[in-house]
């Protein structure tokens, strides 16, 4: 019985921290644009063609 009194102030305080994370990430636009970073990968970076086109034929 004695943990109800421990878990239950810990529940609350991880309730109000995932709500404080999620308001914030809200603010901060994280979840305006969900599909573009999946699509990205499937492209080449400009460096990386930059470096390429820097090394010698063989």
């Amino acid at each position: 019985m004695m943990m109800i009194y421990v878990l239950i102030p810990i529940s609350i305080l991880l309730l109000f921290i995932s709500y404080w994370f999620f308001k914030w990430a809200v603010k901060k636009e994280q979840y305006e644009d969900l599909e573009s970073p999946a699509h990205q990968i499937l492209f080449d970076d400009k460096v990386h063609k930059k470096a390429l086109s820097s090394f010698p034929d063989e």
